[in-house]
């Protein structure tokens, strides 16, 4: 899974970053510090994965991973090259889904481009310069496409389609609140990559303060939730600069710090829940003595496209998955004693999968 981080100079986007990666991003109180996109991989945080290990007594352990792209921050015009220029709203185009943060807070010595907080103005600002962007992409594929569609209804449909999703954007509309067809239609805009089509989790960043009832007591918190709720996005609420003193805490100590804050969990525990939960994925598991591993995939794969995450030879000479939830195997206290009990399944094609499945595959190619 890839996430890309974006928003305008100062919110604590690149701060954020720093923290959820410990990539050393610079971070300054000035315009454009992020100049090249940095990224970084994070370990998705799954307490299975230790428990499964110890029963099996592995010699690795694998975390699924989500790796962050820091996107330097934009300015109005950034699509007709003010600041640094659309340069970097391609490396938008490559993720899975956007972590737009906002900021929440007010800070006299931390300077906002325009002058006051409104978390709402800086999200239209960014989203118009996403659909500026997105207007481009879809007017040069109209002028391609259109030449060659005269004698041929399909192409002749997509630029149908195409000028249907430019009116819309035109509007002041994202692509992903737009209406297909069919299916067909709603596959060829997934191929369009446009970056309005991408699902949004919105960082609402605020003060320490505010951190422990969730932002609750905050109005820009409120204001952005409102927003998301009616567009499908995520939100969640972070402070930061606490997130950057977090990471560099171990593990124990970063338990009591958040403890003594009054939370349950971190910025990138929630950063992580809301980004499956956007994009409907779920893991499930491998373990024996060689490696305990997670495997990510989406919400409804049947088992045959699961076993070909691990290697296309298990997709494609799949014969049946032998399954068993994590917590039921823990409790049997073995894999034999879990079969005894009648507690693993045999399962075939149409097995769809579920989330903390442990399973072992059976192949022939």
């Amino acid at each position: 899974m890839k996430l890309g981080i974006v928003g305008l100079p100062n919110v604590g986007k690149s701060t954020l970053f720093n923290s959820l990666t410990k990539a050393g991003a610079e971070s300054a109180n000035y315009p454009f510090c992020t100049i090249d996109p940095n990224v970084g991989v994070v370990a998705v945080p799954d307490f299975r994965l230790g428990l499964l290990a110890d029963l099996y007594a592995s010699r690795k352990v694998t975390p699924a991973v989500i790796e962050f792209v820091d996107i330097a921050g934009l300015v109005k015009g950034a699509s007709k090259g003010e600041g640094l220029g659309n340069q970097f709203l391609a490396n938008i185009r490559e993720v899975d889904a956007v972590v737009h943060v906002v900021r929440c807070f007010e800070n006299e010595n931390i300077i906002h481009v325009d002058g006051s907080i409104d978390p709402l103005r800086d999200i239209e600002t960014i989203n118009l310069e996403l659909i500026f962007s997105d207007l481009e992409i879809l007017e040069r594929r109209i002028a391609k496409t259109a030449r060659s569609a005269f004698n041929d209804k399909a192409l002749a449909k997509e630029v149908e389609t195409l000028k249907s999703v430019k009116a819309w954007l035109e509007d002041g509309n994202l692509a992903i609140t737009y209406e297909a067809a069919d299916e067909d239609e709603e596959a060829f805009l997934h191929s369009l990559n446009l970056l309005t089509g991408k699902p949004v989790i919105f960082a609402a960043n605020v003060s320490e303060e505010e951190l422990a009832d969730d932002g609750a007591s905050n109005p820009f918190v409120s204001k952005v939730r409102e927003l998301a709720s009616g567009q499908g996005s995520e939100v969640f609420v972070i402070c930061a600069q606490i997130e950057q003193e977090i990471a560099e805490l171990e593990e124990d100590e970063k338990k009591m710090f958040l403890e003594d804050l009054g939370l349950s969990e971190s910025g990138l525990d929630k950063l992580i829940g809301a980004s499956y939960r956007l994009l409907g994925l779920i893991s499930f598991l491998t373990s024996g003595e060689q490696e305990t591993r997670a495997w990510t995939i989406k919400k409804g794969t049947k088992a045959p496209a699961a076993a070909g995450k691990i290697h296309s030879d298990f997709e494609r000479g799949f014969i049946r998955a032998e399954v068993v939830n994590y917590q039921a195997l823990l409790d049997a206290g073995s894999y034999a004693a879990a079969r005894e009990k009648g507690l693993v399944g045999l399962e075939g094609k149409d097995y769809v999968v579920k989330d903390g499945d442990v399973i072992l595959f059976r192949f022939n190619v």
